[in-house]
């Protein structure tokens, strides 16, 4: 598809920024500019799903059927400045724009198939009404827009809003999330291939009590799939 001449105009009067170098965007790039695109730290961890880091942090504690990270992720970095901004500074594009990027590069691993329906990790309701958005959901909109999988980001609730994960370790953070999640429409998820999205994979504390919500829902299959993982 073309771009329109409105889309040119307002790219000159307002021009877009990449959210990683700062330079100044084509009106064909969305969010990164191709040169930090190419410089993203991928982890190939789709061209093995069912056997990498994220694959493995699951083994013994939840029932997922494969997993992976789209990029290494590290704090203050090039990187962590892009993800701050999708948290933080009002930049949904961002998350949808790399859904979009990690989606292409998932499906020519064949990553997606099988998979009925894409859930967003539920964002606490405090930090939904701050942000006005859940990041993960933008990432779950851009997947979906490539692939065609439907999005359900109302299946899922998350119960309460606990500490702040930030500057707890690993086994606080598991502690801190245990119960967190609810599948109040089950039906919904019935029998079908749930593709969990979040933005970062830390300890995996978060995504892995969501999975294990949904993953005890009848007959239902949980695969996992984030942008960054901290190393």
């Amino acid at each position: 598809m073309g771009v329109s001449l409105w889309s040119r105009v307002l790219d000159f009067v307002s021009p877009r920024l990449c959210a990683v170098c700062g330079s100044r965007l084509s009106v064909t790039e969305h969010a990164l500019c191709s040169a930090c695109c190419l410089r993203l730290p991928r982890t190939g961890f789709c061209l093995r799903p069912y056997d990498n880091p994220v694959a493995q942090a699951f083994w013994g504690q939840a029932d997922v059927e494969r997993a992976a990270s789209f990029f290494y992720f590290e704090p203050h970095s090039e990187v962590s400045r892009m993800i701050y901004s999708l948290k933080y500074k009002g930049r949904p594009d961002i998350g949808v724009a790399l859904g979009r990027l990690a989606a292409g590069e998932f499906m020519a691993a064949g990553f997606f198939d099988g998979v009925d329906v894409i859930v967003p990790v539920p964002l606490a309701r405090k930090r939904l009404r701050e942000r006005g958005y859940n990041q993960s959901a933008e990432v779950a909109a851009g997947v979906s827009s490539l692939t065609g999988i439907p999005v359900d980001a109302r299946s899922v609730c998350r119960k309460a809003f606990k500490t702040s994960q930030t500057k707890l370790g690993r086994w606080e953070r598991l502690g801190n999330v245990s119960g967190l999640f609810e599948v109040w429409r089950q039906e919904r998820l019935l029998g079908k291939h749930v593709l969990l999205v979040d933005d970062v994979f830390t300890t995996g504390a978060t995504v892995m009590a969501c999975a294990s919500a949904v993953a005890a829902v009848p007959g239902t299959t949980v695969s996992i799939m984030t942008l960054g993982f901290t190393k």
